[in-house]
């Protein structure tokens, strides 16, 4: 059919009501422009309230009918976070309780010199750990959760806002909890219904054993110290309410007969992301700073402190919407943590419980990624001070997946963190690969002994140091992930401040690879360029050469690297040489004996089938080189998929997502939804799956579960792969579209590689619309229903499509 289409010029660069509510708060700033605990000038003030309606907000909150326990936080607390900071949430009607984390509170340092072994040391003295940097209490005596009827908490996921509720002596309670950007704070408002009042006592304590004081004229209690490696830090609280008396009492605030009560937290690091100043700032005094904070914003109501907020959160979450289907009036009824043991025990699909995992992704992306550290393995998000693995940045899957949704979810700003973190250590990553990296006694130095640029261990802090065993093709997956921003936002800023990451990444590989002949099925032989000794990650031999997993990667950096020097009109003769060097890379190939896509340049399977990691299948995801179509050579088609069939359907919530994203490239829709359902599996008792505010577990021994973030980006990421597929010049609507969201359903703001944004709407497991705008891109086909229209538009403008067959 002739394809229907409207065009019209849109110069917003975000969705439906941005622009509004931006207006609404003054609030232009672009994300990322609080790049450390740094003094700001006061916000903006929003003229009207951005709050949304009860029945608007309903769509994405979820609810909860008990509090959180206060030992067991991490699976029952909800978070709030600005970005930089952090925090649980117990919401305990008479004590609650904020486990709170700066994403900069880390020991250790540069970690440069090599054990005996040639690889890293890991520990959190050396290597160093992310840390809490303290607990907020607020006691209020007389509201002993056995004494209150009508309990229920809600994480508001589109306004960034935890609300708890309860009636106590006919009188009803509320608290709201949110961390507002731009006042750098944790803010607790609470109110009442009626004729009670609050009294009780707000306390700071530190983590490490700091010592907290309270200055009774200023109103505030505050801690500063440091650690051995020299980071400073601080935090500080203060109180003000209405019809009551609040007052210093030693150490702590205590308030009583308040109507009202509104407590105010901030607190942070002298941490700047600066090498050559050793990741400091000088001029930051961490708890002089907390204190002017908490101060400037209690000069402010709390309706005040609120909407700022609410103006700034919004209009990021609301660049996307989805729509997988109805659920049913029973579904609707139960709580979050009822309904994911209902859609395990019925096994019926609950598609508004779906699309609000997704949501809670986005939540946790905007709330933790927003001008400050990226994200590691548990965000800002933490119980204790003893994270598993440190809470550190895991090169060989973790840090990827947890950008992987950003671009495609419309979150694209929310990136900026981890390009920054990269640009941050570059320096110091630089240095360490040349002075270090060939060392005799490291197995996977290059045995031409040449080095040239950079490369990363398999854990990064961010102090420039690496941590366990090097990860030589490290730095082709960061750069990887760096360049695909590119490809969906078409920010040619942003591929210039890459560039340098680029570049050292091919020199590194160019120094490293070496030459070897290989015979091919009909007997010919060749020569070709293979990757030095390394390990797959993280199984089989420890000094394996040519292992598919670095020969992806570094066919994909080649080729990356090669369009930023045609984009950019930089050292495009030596990116000439390195096309030539693409071209000469070996590529796996099928094992005769097993069927599967080679991981080891052996027809031998060399690890476990099982293994939970996916590294010879990154061509597949997230790489684009082997495609279901006729671009890939059946056999390597067939023997990818006959590999992603062997490492199984159940492993760790993280492995299921990729699994799933896979499944979703190969366009099996059932297997990858059966995946998704897997990760919304209870947890229970430390298994693996989904804990009751929804944070993912990972099953780390019997009986002991941990909550690892990026099987919560990784999974919404396969959601969105589930209904569009994109590559720069190509985009393909329901790819993989499951028979659980068949029915009807619509997703708006999805980012498309080449610098798109799609909206489209289906029905019966067709489209019956798209909408596709500009961002920077010009050309692409979509294709849908075997249908296929080519698209050619000017960035700013869009294009709406309809009768797909």
């Amino acid at each position: 059919m002739d394809t229907q289409h409207t065009a019209s010029r849109d110069n917003s660069p975000s969705r439906r009501g941005f622009l509004t509510l931006a207006a609404t708060a003054g609030a232009a700033a672009a994300l990322g422009a609080l790049p450390a605990f740094t003094a700001s000038a006061a916000p903006a003030r929003p003229a009207g309230s951005p709050l949304l309606s009860a029945t608007a907000a309903a769509k994405n909150q979820l609810w909860w009918q008990a509090p959180g326990s206060p030992d067991s936080m991490i699976e029952q607390g909800l978070p709030v976070g600005n970005g930089r900071l952090g925090a649980l949430a117990s919401n305990d009607p008479g004590s609650e309780l904020l486990t709170i984390t700066d994403a900069t509170m880390w020991t250790g340092g540069l970690n440069d010199t090599l054990q005996s072994d040639g690889q890293f040391p890991y520990g959190r003295d050396d290597f160093g750990s992310l840390t809490q940097l303290a607990r907020l209490t607020v006691d209020i005596p007389g509201h002993d959760l056995s004494s209150v009827t009508g309990y229920r908490r809600t994480l508001d996921l589109a306004q960034g806002l935890v609300t708890a509720s309860y009636e106590l002596s006919g009188v009803t309670y509320q608290r709201q909890i949110f961390a507002s950007r731009p006042d750098d704070v944790i803010v607790l408002y609470f109110s009442r219904q009626g004729s009670g009042r609050y009294t009780g006592t707000v306390s700071l304590a530190g983590t490490h054993g700091e010592s907290t004081t309270a200055d009774p004229a200023g109103r505030h209690a505050s801690f500063g110290a440091s650690f051995a490696n020299g980071l400073r830090y601080g935090a500080a609280v203060t109180a003000y309410g209405s019809g009551g008396t609040v007052a210093v009492d030693g150490t702590s605030i205590s308030f009583r007969d308040c109507k009202d009560l509104t407590v105010v937290f901030s607190g942070g690091t002298d941490y700047a992301p600066d090498a050559a100043a050793g990741f400091r700032d000088p001029s930051v005094d961490p708890e002089s700073l907390a204190r002017t904070k908490v101060l400037n914003a209690s000069g402010h109501s709390a309706s005040t402190l609120l909407h700022t907020h609410v103006a700034d959160f919004r209009p990021v979450f609301e660049q996307l919407d989805i729509d997988l289907g109805t659920s049913s009036a029973a579904q609707r009824g139960l709580d979050t943590w009822q309904r994911l043991q209902a859609r395990d025990r019925d096994n019926v699909p609950d598609p508004e419980l779906e699309a609000a995992y997704l949501q809670f992704g986005r939540y946790l992306m905007i709330s933790g990624s927003r001008g400050s550290l990226p994200m590691g393995l548990q965000g800002p998000w933490l119980d204790g001070n003893d994270p598993d693995w440190m809470g550190d940045y895991h090169t060989d899957i973790n840090i990827q997946m947890n950008y992987w949704m950003a671009d495609r979810a419309g979150l694209s700003d929310c990136f900026d963190a981890l390009t920054d973190y990269c640009l941050a250590q570059l320096p110091s990553w630089t240095d360490v690969t040349q002075r270090l990296f060939n060392s005799p006694d490291n197995r996977y130095r290059n045995s031409s002994e040449k080095i040239a640029g950079w490369t990363i261990a398999i854990s990064t802090n961010p102090y420039g140091g690496g941590g366990w065993w090097w990860h030589p093709a490290g730095n082709a997956w960061l750069c990887q992930s760096l360049f695909e921003h590119y490809e969906y936002t078409q920010d040619r800023a942003h591929l210039e401040k890459i560039y340098p990451l680029l570049k050292g990444a091919v020199e590194f590989w160019e120094a490293r690879l070496l030459t070897t002949t290989v015979t091919d099925a009909s007997g010919a032989s060749r020569e070709v360029l293979i990757a030095d000794s390394d390990w797959s990650p993280e199984q089989g031999p420890l000094d394996a050469k040519g292992i598919t997993y670095a020969q992806e990667l570094v066919w994909n950096l080649f080729g990356n690297y090669r369009t930023a020097t045609e984009v950019l009109g930089r050292d495009t003769a030596y990116g000439t040489v390195v096309d030539g060097l693409r071209q000469r890379l070996y590529l796996p190939v099928v094992s005769p004996t097993t069927g599967w896509l080679e991981e080891w340049m052996s027809p031998d399977n060399l690890g476990e089938s099982t293994h939970r990691h996916l590294s010879p299948l990154i061509g597949l995801f997230p790489g684009d080189r082997i495609r279901p179509d006729d671009s890939t050579p059946k056999d390597i088609l067939a023997g990818a998929t006959a590999l992603l069939t062997a490492r199984g359907m159940n492993s760790y919530g993280w492995a299921n997502a990729w699994r799933s994203l896979c499944w979703a490239r190969l366009k099996n829709a059932e297997k990858a939804y059966q995946l998704v359902v897997t990760n919304l599996k209870p947890s229970v008792g430390g298994s693996n799956g989904s804990a009751q505010n929804l944070f993912d577990t990972y099953a780390v021994e019997q009986g002991r579960g941990i909550f690892q973030i990026d099987a919560n980006f990784g999974t919404p990421s396969a959601m969105i792969e589930m209904l569009v597929y994109s590559r720069p010049g190509h985009v393909e609507l329901l790819p993989a579209l499951p028979a659980a969201w068949a029915a009807s359903g619509s997703v708006s703001g999805v980012g498309v590689r080449g610098g798109f944004v799609a909206d489209l709407s289906w029905k019966n497991g067709k489209v019956t619309q798209v909408t596709l705008k500009s961002v920077g891109g010009r050309d692409t086909t979509v294709v849908a229903g075997g249908t296929s229209r080519r698209v050619s538009l000017e960035p700013g403008r869009s294009v709406t499509l309809r009768n797909f067959g």
